[in-house]
């Protein structure tokens, strides 16, 4: 598969496709929205942070416990009713008066269907596309998130501003309706990829066979902790330049799609596999410049800088797929997405804590740094020559399964 048409010319990718774009933009404008709306009411950057990226917090209880239904649930239906859930928690959230416990309540069991979304997800997109064709897939899914974020950012800025943020909760509620009716519609109706019950001792077991693997530990630990961290700094914008934050994050958005297009079309593969480690370093050093506290256009330039980075991703999920069995491919996809996400509401709850004994500015310092150290450690910790290469996204030697045939990569 070498061009955007050929993927659009596949069936089901257009609907996925779409249903995919209308959930990013209702996140992208609830999250906005529910942050400010949080914000205003308790002058709080950890519960600012908290309330943009808590669903993220609930994601390593569906790790632990549901994520087997990923393989095991019928795609269109699960993907329809995920959407369902979510428009109707996101307009219960736009509800005047509700208590801020019952918000986060809703908050977490979002982040808790939320687990099972991305393995189903991204799990499809594998089967849909062939093997050659995946990283362009996920590489032009990227780039419509980040172009459905900068929209939705600044549109999210405006109505927040000239609305309410319980108005624009409404409208994020109707766009995760038009999604279900989208996946609903669009998507042809497929048996699940493996057999049986979904079950918390099911989950356990390919949790553990997926993690038995170092080349795919170390990939995984990669997707999850220097970009978790640099999440954490993004997740201080709304404290950082509370009239402004939109900008910050529609900037960030902005490079986010020049790094999924550079990486996804244009870089060879042969140098492509080499840019793990770079991206990563790229996307926390800008982040070190905010200890000096620098006005909103300079750090919305910092931010796009830095967003280049997240395209690390592409190469790294490239290189766990290479590292997995198909049949397993919805499990490890969802446990990369909800690892991901974990970290990233984790480090936004630590980013906010920062921010509220310090200030933003060096509290998304401190996160940029602990991101480098990470970096680091997972390059040469250890010392083993196939960690550093896998870092990297290069091609390791074939990886035996328990009970299988060695997978060639």
């Amino acid at each position: 598969m070498r061009s955007y048409t050929d993927l659009f010319r596949t069936r089901e990718f257009t609907p996925l496709f779409l249903t995919s774009a209308l959930q990013t933009a209702a996140a992208t404008l609830g999250g906005l929205a529910l942050g400010t709306l949080v914000y205003r009411a308790t002058d709080s950057p950890l519960l600012s942070a908290v309330s943009m990226f808590g669903p993220q917090l609930a994601q390593v209880v569906g790790a632990t416990t549901l994520l087997s239904a990923a393989d095991r649930l019928p795609p269109r239906a699960t993907t329809t009713g995920i959407a369902c859930v979510f428009a109707a928690g996101t307009a219960a959230m736009a509800t005047p008066g509700l208590p801020l416990g019952a918000v986060f309540a809703l908050i977490l069991l979002l982040g808790l269907v939320q687990s099972v979304g991305g393995g189903v997800r991204w799990g499809l997109l594998n089967d849909i596309l062939s093997k050659d064709g995946y990283l362009l897939g996920r590489s032009t899914f990227n780039m419509m998130s980040g172009i459905m974020q900068i929209g939705g950012y600044a549109t999210g800025g405006v109505l927040v501003t000239v609305l309410s943020p319980r108005t624009a909760l409404l409208i994020a509620s109707a766009l995760y309706l038009a999604a279900a009716v989208a996946a609903g519609l669009g998507l042809t109706r497929r048996a699940p990829r493996a057999a049986g019950r979904p079950s918390i001792a099911q989950t356990w077991r390919t949790n553990a066979l997926l993690w038995s693997s170092r080349p795919r530990r170390t990939t995984y630990l990669l997707l999850w902790v220097p970009n978790g961290l640099v999440v954490g700094c993004e997740s201080l914008y709304v404290s950082y330049a509370p009239d402004r934050a939109g900008a910050l994050f529609a900037c960030a958005a902005l490079g986010m799609f020049v790094g999924d297009v550079t990486t996804g079309r244009l870089l060879p593969p042969s140098l492509r596999r080499r840019m793990g480690i770079p991206f990563l370093v790229l996307l926390a050093t800008p982040y070190l410049f905010f200890v000096l506290r620098p006005a909103v256009p300079v750090a919305a330039v910092c931010a796009g800088l830095a967003s280049v980075g997240f395209a690390a991703s592409l190469v790294q999920q490239e290189r766990l797929m290479s590292l997995t069995p198909q049949e397993l491919s919805g499990h490890a996809l969802g446990l990369h997405s909800a690892g991901m996400l974990t970290m990233q509401g984790v480090s936004a709850a630590l980013a906010g804590s920062l921010a509220q004994f310090t200030s933003p500015g060096p509290a998304m310092t401190s996160m940029a740094a602990a991101s480098l150290l990470a970096t680091l450690a997972l390059t040469v910790g250890g010392g083993a020559a196939d960690t550093a290469r896998t870092a990297a996204g290069s091609i390791a030697r074939p990886v035996r399964e328990p009970g299988r045939a060695a997978r060639q990569d």
